[in-house]
């Protein structure tokens, strides 16, 4: 018996002296389950950040919007307050950088493979610098990889079918400008308005990714899916710089070298879904996917309204710098 207690608290000692002393907890938000995307590249971050710095980093991850929606946890890290990392849309961060929209416009990407040259080749980091001096917010890697398409109630694949299609964009003036220069004729619909206007003839087509095509069931309305391939989604794993001040010279690298695992595995996991949603609803007969044969004439007809918007951002020489990644 002696000798097992003996055992029992040379164990806990072993166990106390290995354990750092001062560990820091810090606080992830994500509106989504365990499953999605966001939450994995999530998870991976804390896993690398842990491992890292030998368990002085702490992690409590609030998922399902517990702490929110996007925008809160962004407004959050940029106050030091409540939040310390989390998945962030550009379109979340405008409000503080002017700069951080040109990662959501529609053909800033060539393809899946220009996309992810440009994050492993760090081309957005003006834009995280104009982030972190505006919002004091660090953008410490970069998830996303949802393949955005045309949903059609009717098969288009060239620029002559392309030609006047009514159609539902979002709200910011960019993607109106965008599909109106390569010939489609769009309009802003609210989201939840989509499925009706498209059943009523009020438009013919609409703009998603797979996710969302099939959670909304836009098969049933639009059954045709037109690959223009015309947006891959940009999404950060955003970190409070008031919270990165308070590390060690080691956290801090440690923070960084995770946030760019993070966000690897994110994208890896988001872009395989994606395609794999668009090949599972296709075998299940629920849509049909047709390639768009003059894709390069769709890139040709957006790049001076993107040259356009980069300068009115003040973001030129950021998009020559993704052009230029090959």
């Amino acid at each position: 018996m002696k000798n097992s207690a003996g055992l029992a608290l040379g164990v806990s000692l072993a166990a106390l002296i290995a354990a750092p002393i001062h560990a820091t907890e810090l606080v992830g938000a994500v509106q989504f389950d365990e499953e999605h995307a966001f939450t994995k590249a999530l998870r991976e971050f804390e896993r690398v950040a842990s491992e890292c710095s030998g368990g002085s980093l702490t992690f409590d991850l609030h998922k399902n919007s517990e702490l929110g929606l996007e925008k809160d946890y962004f407004e959050n890290m940029a106050q030091g307050i409540a939040v310390d990392y989390a998945v962030v849309s550009p379109s979340h961060m405008s409000t503080f950088s002017q700069k951080a929209p040109l990662m959501d416009m529609p053909f800033l990407f060539r393809d899946l493979d220009h996309w992810n040259a440009v994050m492993e080749q760090d081309a957005l980091a003006p834009l995280a610098q104009d982030v972190l001096e505006q919002a004091n917010v660090r953008l410490i890697g970069y998830a996303g990889g949802g393949t955005r398409n045309l949903i059609v109630n009717k098969p288009v694949t060239n620029m002559e079918e392309l030609k006047g299609l009514p159609m539902r964009v979002m709200g910011a003036p960019i993607q109106t400008r965008i599909f109106e220069a390569i010939q489609a004729a769009p309009s802003v619909i609210a989201y939840d308005e989509v499925y009706n206007a498209i059943q009523t003839g009020v438009i013919d087509a609409a703009e998603n990714e797979a996710a969302g095509i099939q959670q909304m069931k836009f098969y049933e309305v639009g059954p045709d899916i037109a690959l223009t391939k015309h947006a891959i989604t940009v999404r950060p794993i955003a970190f409070s710089n008031a919270t990165y001040e308070r590390l060690t010279p080691e956290e801090q690298e440690c923070v960084l070298k995770a946030g760019k695992a993070g966000g690897k595995l994110g994208r890896d996991v988001e872009s395989g879904e994606d395609s794999k949603k668009l090949e599972e609803m296709e075998a299940a007969g629920l849509l049909k996917t047709h390639e768009f044969t003059e894709r390069d004439k769709l890139l040709e007809l957006a790049e001076p309204v993107k040259r356009a918007y980069a300068e009115e951002l003040g973001a030129t020489d950021v998009l020559e710098s993704i052009n230029a990644v090959e």
